[in-house]
């Protein structure tokens, strides 16, 4: 029975399914080796849960239960006792293997180790790991506490016993899950991301400006958000490593990142995060920047 769940990488998706986890019981173990960004994610993890609170969509005993669930770490020697561990680093396949390498002889034979990467191939992420068998993909929406979504990612070698272990685990969160095969960028971010990419080129090509782009994408389409608004939301650098990881994996000329797009994280405009992308963020309301 899986209980205690430990979360390496502190971040935007890690806090998030730090906080959902918690609130459904589990006992989560957050480990980042930056102690300030560990800091900001209990801070939002809190400031988010009393937004929930003021909303009524949990009371007032279920936050501070959720949050006595949550302990901070700063060394993956602290994930020895976890059941599961979710590797939630940032979308580069060499980090995650050196993370996954790390956890060699520290965590419990039985521990089942999933990544929350939004691209690169499960099998090959796997296949850096001592287990194989008890591998697989748990790629989770952003933001975590508002998407409904897991995509569930096996890869070849996975065991059938650990994805239904992991699919119980999404369920008792509260997800909705659906079973990805593990092709590059799996579902949503395989149809989501070129959509992107093409707004991008729109704006590249001059079909349109950054407001009117997303303009007719929200009125023209009923999206939420505008594509553009979109990507700086994901972060521009994902966006791109996405791209890459298509276009690479597919070997098909219509997954190129746009030129623009990697002008944008050459600049270090990344979107949200940076406080810049195709929208500027230093004032009350984001200006675009084209």
């Amino acid at each position: 029975m899986i209980q205690q769940i430990g979360i390496i990488g502190a971040g935007q998706m890690g806090s998030g399914i730090a906080h959902v986890a918690a609130l459904n019981g589990f006992d989560i173990l957050l480990v980042d080796i930056d102690e300030e960004v560990l800091g900001r994610a209990l801070e939002t993890i809190r400031k988010n849960m009393s937004r929930q609170v003021r909303k009524e969509l949990i009371d007032q005993e279920s936050c501070d239960g959720a949050l006595s669930r949550i302990n901070i770490g700063a060394s993956i020697a602290d994930l020895k006792d976890c059941d599961l561990v979710i590797e939630a680093a940032a979308e580069n396949e060499d980090i995650k293997k050196a993370i996954f390498a790390n956890l060699k002889g520290v965590i419990k034979p039985e521990t089942i180790i999933c990544t929350n990467t939004s691209s690169v191939s499960v099998t090959r992420l796997a296949a850096s790991t001592d287990r194989p068998g008890k591998f697989m993909g748990m790629h989770f929406m952003n933001p975590v506490p508002m998407m409904e979504l897991v995509e569930l990612v096996r890869g070849i070698a996975t065991d059938e016993e650990t994805y239904e272990q992991v699919r119980q685990v999404a369920v008792k969160m509260g997800k909705k899950t659906a079973m990805a095969e593990d092709f590059p960028a799996f579902i949503v971010n395989r149809i989501l991301l070129p959509m992107i990419n093409e707004a991008v080129y729109a704006l590249y090509e001059g079909v349109g400006t950054v407001e009117s782009i997303d303009t007719a994408m929200r009125l023209g389409a009923h999206h939420p958000m505008g594509p553009l608004q979109l990507a700086d939301f994901i972060g521009l650098d994902t966006c791109h490593a996405i791209m890459q990881v298509l276009y690479e994996g597919l070997a098909d000329s219509k997954y190129r990142p746009c030129p623009l797009l990697a002008k944008y994280v050459e600049a270090g405009w990344l979107g949200r995060k940076s406080g810049r992308g195709f929208y500027d963020y230093s004032g009350e309301t984001p200006v675009p920047t084209r």
